[in-house]
């Protein structure tokens, strides 16, 4: 009986002991990075930018693999499926993650069980803006005009149910406002169309608005950043306008499938941490209006639920489906 329980103990011992040896030796092997979108589109120029680094770093080559599709979540349901074993890891853009499961019928994966987060990389800042000749150039010039126009005034978005909506289904609501939705295939013709004066504003990236803004064919109202853009010094944030639980800062972030030892979710959170202090690499994010930001896995975990849960509520509110 004695041996038996000691030849037992020492197995238990060998199995916990494995995922520590290999995490040990991670990486032995090319590991691949998931992109949910096509090539040049900003969330896989940010994965290469990183690739890049975390290949020299890691000793290994890491492999920006793309599977476009349903906004991100046939990218997703892969990661969902794959092996835990840290040799599959995945950028994913915010909608992905917190809109998705809640407009489609089904995406494959639950989001708040099936990943291991890693860390945040970087926000991707979204600017209200307004047809250039608009009768106010503020949220509170804004608010004022269509309280006394309500229904009147139009504002565009990349489609239903994507961030661009939703934020200003969000910013229809706390700022008590009237608006008419005008959704659109993607963000080029929302802004061609807002700068010919058929959509008098709307909410989008920094990379999508910055050109306009600059030109001097839109104007910016406010930015969805904590802090004002150094692009855009002159803009206040959301906040500063008198609406601090405005949400309008995308962000993107790293993940593995749930059950990846901790110790290769820890690894890869430091390698983030320092690829992305690099002034180099933040200058590349910056050029593409992307904003370097990490975080830990327990804060990108609680963020994670905290968005899900108001994005969702946001979906519901909006009405929007896609199936």
């Amino acid at each position: 009986m004695r041996a038996w329980i000691a030849g037992w103990m020492v197995a238990a011992g060998l199995a916990a002991a494995a995922p520590a040896q290999a995490a040990d030796q991670w990486p032995a092997k090319p590991v691949k990075l998931l992109v949910g979108f096509p090539p040049g589109q900003a969330t896989d120029a940010v994965a290469r930018l990183l690739a890049e680094r975390l290949s020299a770093k890691l000793n290994q080559p890491v492999i920006v693999e793309n599977r476009p599709g349903q906004g991100g979540s046939i990218a997703l349901a892969a990661l969902a499926k794959a092996a835990p074993d840290g040799y599959t890891m995945m950028l994913s853009a915010t909608a992905s993650l917190v809109t998705n499961p809640h407009l489609y019928k089904s995406t494959g994966y639950d989001t708040l069980r099936d990943f291991a987060p890693v860390s945040l990389v970087a926000d991707l800042p979204m600017v209200l803006v307004a047809n250039a000749s608009q009768p106010f150039s503020d949220v509170a010039g804004l608010r004022g005009y269509a309280q006394r126009h309500p229904g009147a005034l139009n504002f565009s978005s990349s489609g239903n149910g994507t961030l661009s909506h939703l934020g200003m289904v969000m910013l229809e609501r706390q700022a008590q406002l009237q608006l008419t939705h005008i959704p659109y295939q993607g963000s080029a013709k929302a802004m061609t169309d807002m700068i010919a004066g058929n959509v008098a504003i709307g909410l989008d990236t920094v990379a999508v608005t910055l050109p306009h803004i600059q030109s001097g064919r839109l104007k910016a109202l406010a930015v969805g950043s904590s802090q004002r853009l150094p692009m855009l010094p002159d803009t206040p944030t959301f906040a500063e306008a008198g609406y601090p639980d405005f949400q309008a800062n995308p962000w993107l972030g790293m993940l593995f499938p749930k059950g990846t030892p901790q110790p290769i979710v820890q690894r890869m959170n430091q390698e983030l941490r320092e690829a992305v202090a690099t002034p180099a690499l933040a200058r590349s994010l910056k050029s593409i209006g992307a904003f370097a930001r990490t975080d830990t896995p327990e804060d990108f975990t609680q963020l994670l639920r905290r968005e899900y849960g108001t994005w969702g509520e946001l979906v519901q509110l909006s009405g929007s489906r896609v199936d």
